[in-house]
């Protein structure tokens, strides 16, 4: 076990990935430099620029060589910088990279992870503050995940390398210094959630960044004699159903929390399967339909707190505090 960051531990996976397999390449903006957030720092200086390799700024043109490489038998990871201008790149990943498998009859695969950094970055404003998972995991023939700690950065990753598919790997701006244990033995399966504390009153699911503000309402929630489980569903697709299902059929209530506009975000397909599932009582709490603003004063509207959630379980449950 080791301490490092989350930042660190996503750059020791690539690490370990790269000295394994010579078709491992990374490609994108600033990724010689160590990328902007330091998630590629010290590889171009350990592998080489060809295999670090560093664009021009065109998205379309990243996510496009990133497909090419694939197809030819290498695993690029590729560096959209934020999720906010993945969307330059839409026809590449949603119509290319997504449907080559489907469409060639599994002739052709394209084992490829696009990092996607999301989430709301202190007064970065609307075109830098967005959580999109939900426009991923509407497409099929993408995998999507949402890590939400620095060992499941390092797991995750080396995971969706793996995987032979594309994946849409989401990393939450804010979570880059978070400190953590590394255990560089411990792999993860895609597609299963992990229990972060049990309870019975009722099931709070969440990912990424959200889940430490959905563990601060726990302990709140606690301290007034609700016992929550926590479910960090960690993918959004494939999702643990089997998980989040068995914890609703216990506590009879689901609250599934993100920071993405809740109109239309994951949490509606989680709480409908699950009421149709288990009949448990269900409620949503994401973000507003608005931008993000600049200021703080307006950027805090866009934020789902820990006191949001406290008293959003409190009305599932039918109490008040």
């Amino acid at each position: 076990m080791a301490m490092m960051t989350y930042a660190q531990a996503a750059v020791l996976a690539l690490q370990h990935e790269m000295e394994a397999d010579a078709s491992v390449v990374v490609l994108g903006e600033d990724v010689g430099r160590g990328g902007i957030f330091g998630q590629y720092r010290g590889l171009q200086e350990r592998f080489g620029a060809e295999r670090v390799i560093d664009t021009p700024i065109s998205e379309a043109a990243i996510l496009g060589a990133g497909v090419g490489m694939a197809l030819a038998g290498l695993r690029p990871v590729v560096e959209m910088r934020v999720v906010d201008f993945a969307l330059c790149a839409m026809d590449e990943i949603a119509n290319q990279g997504a449907k080559n498998r489907f469409m060639f009859g599994g002739q052709g695969r394209v084992p490829m992870v696009v990092r996607m950094p999301i989430g709301i970055w202190d007064a970065s404003a609307a075109q830098h503050s967005q959580s999109l998972e939900s426009w991923f995991a509407h497409l099929p023939g993408l995998v999507v995940v949402c890590p939400a700690t620095p060992q499941d950065n390092y797991s995750m990753l080396r995971a969706a390398l793996a995987s032979g598919d594309p994946v849409v790997y989401m990393e939450h701006k804010t979570l880059w210094g978070m400190q953590g244990e590394v255990d560089a033995g411990q792999s993860v399966e895609l597609g299963r959630a992990r229990i972060v504390r049990p309870g019975a009153d009722l099931t709070i699911v969440s990912w990424s960044r959200q889940l430490q503000a959905c563990a601060e309402a726990c302990e709140t929630l606690s301290a007034e004699g609700v016992q929550a489980e926590l479910i960090d569903l960690r993918s959004i697709w494939p999702w643990d159903r089997e998980a989040v299902l068995a914890s609703c059929g216990r506590t009879g209530r689901l609250l599934v929390v993100h920071e993405a506009v809740q109109a239309a975000g994951f949490g509606a397909e989680i709480a409908a399967t699950a009421a149709e599932a288990t009949g448990c009582r269900v409620r949503r709490l994401g973000a507003p339909r608005i931008p993000v603003g600049y200021s703080p004063v307006l950027e805090a509207q866009s934020r789902v707190t820990a006191a949001d959630i406290a008293a959003s379980a409190r009305g599932l449950l039918g109490t008040r505090q």
